[in-house]
């Protein structure tokens, strides 16, 4: 089975370790390397992990916080998989799937 990935986002941390303390003082500096983002997304890109990220806005990102890659990027292991649930008996308790949240047809009776 293959390893799972996962990493942790540290650009908060560089930032803070340069005396950037605030999301806001990034922006000018993005926009002098021709990185144009939004209030909002500069503060994203700061405060969450970033799923995407295109290479020129993580390039400038390493001209000005000059580091490298390794310093905002640390890969991890992805979390462990939950171990699967057991019944009282110790038997493995079966999946439910969807069918199984379905609501039951209603009985319809006839009056005579």
């Amino acid at each position: 089975m293959a390893r799972k990935l996962d990493y942790t986002w540290r650009l908060r941390e560089v930032m803070a370790m340069q005396g950037m303390y605030s999301t806001s003082a990034l922006r000018p500096l993005l926009k002098e390397r021709g990185v144009e983002l939004s209030v909002s997304q500069v503060y994203r890109l700061v405060a969450e992990k970033p799923e995407r990220l295109s290479l020129k806005v993580l390039m400038a990102l390493l001209d000005i916080l000059a580091c490298s890659m390794d310093d905002l990027i640390q890969p991890v292991e992805a979390a462990a998989a939950a171990r699967p649930k057991k019944t009282a008996t110790g038997e493995q308790a079966p999946e439910k799937g969807i069918g199984d949240f379905r609501p039951k047809p209603a009985r319809i009776y006839q009056e005579e």
